[in-house]
């Protein structure tokens, strides 16, 4: 009887929680779809500019199905390497057993996909033709040596960074509330604003550090490739660990306790991850793509790859540091109008 009461209580208790009951049976659903569409997507077709191609490589390539673009000159075709919208392109001079091929670089297995591809294509028929051709390989990006490691490093920066800081202010911030800190604090002359940027402030001290340590390590100690300067990795992840701040602390306020506050992970973390970069985003339908645009992630990593990979300055990513820095101010005006709810009249 004993049992039966203690298995009664605790239904009502999930039937009250109406948040957990959803989240235990959506939550789960929206990963898998997530993974279906990623896992389940089309397989990544290279595109390769040519130059002066003869034509048995330009028949080859399109019975192995890479997307060809076709230059007249080596700049056009390496102005649109730079803009990323080739994988590699080859520039057939005078002497045509003698190729250039320059690979955008920054995407290891891409390198290797084109390499393979290229080598197939330019493979004569002839074994003697074949001992004569000697193509010149260059990269824009990386270099034979980048590893795969190297290729998603940036991104698991970033995904580690914005998770760790989030569960951490969105706790803390949590117990300041339900520990009766902050009504206290609310029955004060103290404005609402002043609250938010005071325990960002301080938040914000810790992740400064968190930042510091997280790249120091990855760079100093793991070797992560890195192109750019080291000042402009910590004012990405420094921005990126902001937003997670202010994020965290906004979702706080609709949380009652700790497990509910975990709750949002599924919901808030998990998705970017798969739209972080960790996958080729390229393959997945274009309405789902749309969906990494509303992400803080997508243009944090983003950003780090741009840096650490291709070596680009800050004046070249400040479209994705002015995302994350308006992000991070949007989640800060929620937190003052959030905070209304929680001032006694």
């Amino acid at each position: 009887m004993r049992i039966k009461s203690l298995i009664l209580r605790i239904i009502r208790q999930f039937i009250r929680d109406k948040r957990t009951l959803a989240l235990m049976f959506m939550a789960p659903l929206l990963v898998l779809t997530l993974m279906y569409a990623v896992f389940n997507s089309d397989p990544y077709r290279p595109v390769v500019g040519l130059v002066n191609a003869p034509v048995t490589v330009q028949e080859k390539f399109a019975e192995q199905g890479v997307g060809v673009q076709h230059y007249q000159t080596p700049d056009l075709a390496e102005l649109a390497l730079k803009e990323r919208n080739l994988d590699a392109y080859i520039h057939f001079g005078a002497n045509k057993a003698n190729p250039e091929i320059i690979l955008e670089g920054s995407d290891p297995a891409v390198n290797r996909n084109v390499l393979s591809l290229v080598q197939q294509a330019l493979t004569p028929a002839s074994a003697a033709d074949s001992a004569n051709i000697k193509p010149h390989i260059e990269y824009l990006h990386g270099g034979p040596k980048l590893t795969a490691f190297d290729h998603f490093g940036p991104t698991l920066i970033a995904v580690f960074s914005f998770f760790f800081v989030f569960l951490i202010a969105g706790v803390s911030f949590l117990r300041e509330r339900t520990g009766g800190t902050l009504e206290r604090l609310l029955s004060t002359p103290i404005r609402r604003y002043e609250i938010v940027l005071g325990y960002i402030a301080g938040f914000g001290f810790f992740t400064i550090i968190q930042a510091m340590i997280i790249v120091g390590y990855c760079i100093g100690v793991l070797n992560i490739f890195m192109s750019g300067l080291m000042i402009t990795v910590l004012l990405i992840t420094m921005l990126l660990s902001l937003t997670a701040l202010t994020l965290g602390t906004l979702l706080s306020t609709f949380a009652q306790n700790e497990f509910q506050m975990i709750q949002f992970i599924p919901l808030v973390i998990v998705p970017q991850i798969f739209f972080s970069g960790l996958f080729n985003l390229s393959t997945l339908p274009e309405w789902l793509q749309l969906f990494a645009h509303l992400m803080p992630l997508y243009y944090g990593a983003g950003a780090l790859q741009d840096v650490m990979i291709r070596g680009l300055s800050w004046s070249a990513i400040a479209t994705e540091l002015a995302v994350l820095l308006l992000f991070s101010l949007s989640f800060m005006i929620l937190n003052v109008l959030a905070l209304r709810k929680h001032r006694r009249i």
